[in-house]
């Protein structure tokens, strides 16, 4: 079974999480409003027989910029944080934290959502997905004939 779909519909967002999850969540209003092509961290994607799992680069946050949440089969990631307003006694000015919100539909019927964990640790927040039992790879086993 493959699960990484590509789909060139955003060729500069550079993310797999849309794709591997199968849909793509974006609607054109959030690319105007920093969606997919600005203020987008980048993404690494694992899976195991167990579980996903979901790195996402964002540091400068603090672990209070997120908001992680599920709702009806769908997983939205937020950071917001406060542009620093104290620019004094700087010759020169650049950092820009921003915020982003993206939005995944995940694999319908394979995840536990009631034991999905968030960690942020070290500028990377470590989103851990565990499957469902029966999503998970079942052992071969040997079928007597009768």
């Amino acid at each position: 079974m493959r699960l990484v779909r590509f789909n060139n519909r955003y060729p500069q967002s550079g993310s797999l999480l849309n794709h591997f999850f199968g849909n793509e969540l974006v609607n054109d209003s959030d690319v105007f409003k920093g969606g997919q092509y600005y203020n987008t961290p980048k993404v690494n994607i694992k899976e195991t027989d167990d579980a996903f799992s979901i790195e996402v680069a964002a540091p400068g946050f603090d672990k209070k910029d997120f908001n992680v949440e599920i709702d009806n089969n769908i997983l939205t990631i937020e950071a917001k944080k406060e542009a620093k307003k104290d620019e004094k006694g700087y010759s020169h000015f650049e950092f820009n934290y921003g915020s982003f919100k993206r939005s995944f539909t995940l694999p319908k019927d394979k995840v536990k959502e009631s034991n999905i964990e968030a960690k942020y640790e070290n500028g990377i927040l470590n989103i851990a997905l565990p499957k469902k039992e029966e999503a998970k790879p079942q052992p071969k086993r040997l079928i007597d004939i009768v």
